[in-house]
């Protein structure tokens, strides 16, 4: 019998957690004889659970928010490669000094159109997590970010970022090597590219680290994904001297996509699946796919002096109409 993959619950999930282990304690007791009489009561208690889950995820606070961006089972970056790119062929290193995984990039075919594609990757396992530094770039990462995009441009390729980082690398070596130019770099080639860039916050957009690929013509977000200036733990370290206050920053920063898309930082919220989408990552790529199809088709045809005054427009009109 194929054994079913262990789930990670969420503090929140625990009314959640019980039912569905009550429902599988009796789908294991359900054979022949006694299969029928356990049917009906387990077609209770899913309903019930599913119905739990659904009020759960309908009324989430943003530290709940924080904590489902987070998820370990959510879809990464190479995740939505595999679903929506076709003949992805990755491209590495900066040409300066060293390849960083954490950023990960390449060509394909998205949708029979060819793409430029960059994102944040966190790893799904140990190996892969400590491989790709969980997602958090050092300046070797933003430059290689900055070669795709100028190739992107000179190949009249769309590019399309998944942004999901707790934030930059800030380690010694990573500052040595020119962290914050790296950053102004990369989010100075973004705004100067004659080609459209659609960015999808699909986790974590942590501070420079995330904006540095996502100032973007039209920024997406996952229903429960988070977008902030700093992580909720630093701001409250840095207001209150005391991480423990993640809690209320996370509450003051307004950093959900319902938040954000009133405040007109973001363009487009992409729902998830009941739960989130790391109950159903396949679902929430393929409502991605379609929000990044939509978005991607309104600058067919429109020329590049035009795909960059509206961008620029874009961030200079936020926080102007409020």
């Amino acid at each position: 019998m194929d054994r079913q993959p262990i789930k990670t619950y969420i503090e929140f999930e625990k009314p959640i957690a019980e039912l569905e282990s009550k429902v599988a304690e009796l789908k294991a007791l359900s054979n022949g004889e006694n299969a029928v009489s356990l049917a009906e009561e387990i077609a209770r208690l899913e309903q019930k659970a599913h119905q739990i889950l659904a009020d759960t995820y309908a009324k989430l606070t943003p530290w709940q928010k924080t904590q489902v961006a987070r998820h370990p089972d959510r879809p990464h970056t190479l995740d939505f490669i595999g679903g929506l790119i076709e003949d992805f062929t990755p491209l590495a290193g900066d040409r300066y000094f060293a390849e960083d995984q954490a950023i990960v990039g390449g060509i394909g075919r998205f949708r029979d159109r060819s793409v430029m594609v960059l994102g944040h990757e966190k790893g799904s396992d140990t190996e892969s997590r400590l491989r790709h530094n969980f997602g958090m770039a050092r300046p070797e990462g933003y430059r290689k970010a900055v070669r795709l995009m100028r190739m992107a441009e000179r190949f009249d390729m769309p590019v399309i970022t998944f942004i999901d980082t707790a934030g930059a690398y800030p380690g010694i070596g990573a500052e040595e090597r020119g962290q914050a130019e790296a950053i102004a770099r990369s989010t100075d080639c973004c705004l100067s590219l004659g080609v459209p860039i659609i960015a999808v916050v699909i986790g974590e957009g942590g501070s420079g680290g995330a904006v540095a690929i996502a100032t973007a013509n039209r920024i997406l977000m996952l229903e429960h994904a988070i977008y902030t200036v700093a992580s909720p733990e630093a701001a409250a370290s840095i207001l209150w001297r005391d991480s423990a206050k993640a809690m209320d920053a996370a509450t003051s920063m307004k950093i959900t996509a319902q938040d954000l898309a009133q405040l007109k930082v973001i363009d487009v919220i992409v729902p998830e699946p009941i739960g989130g989408a790391h109950r159903d990552p396949q679902e929430a790529i393929k409502r991605t796919g379609e929000a990044i199809a939509t978005t991607l088709a309104e600058f067919d045809g429109m020329p590049p002096e035009e795909v960059r005054r509206q961008r620029h427009e874009r961030f200079l009109q936020i926080g102007r109409n409020l």
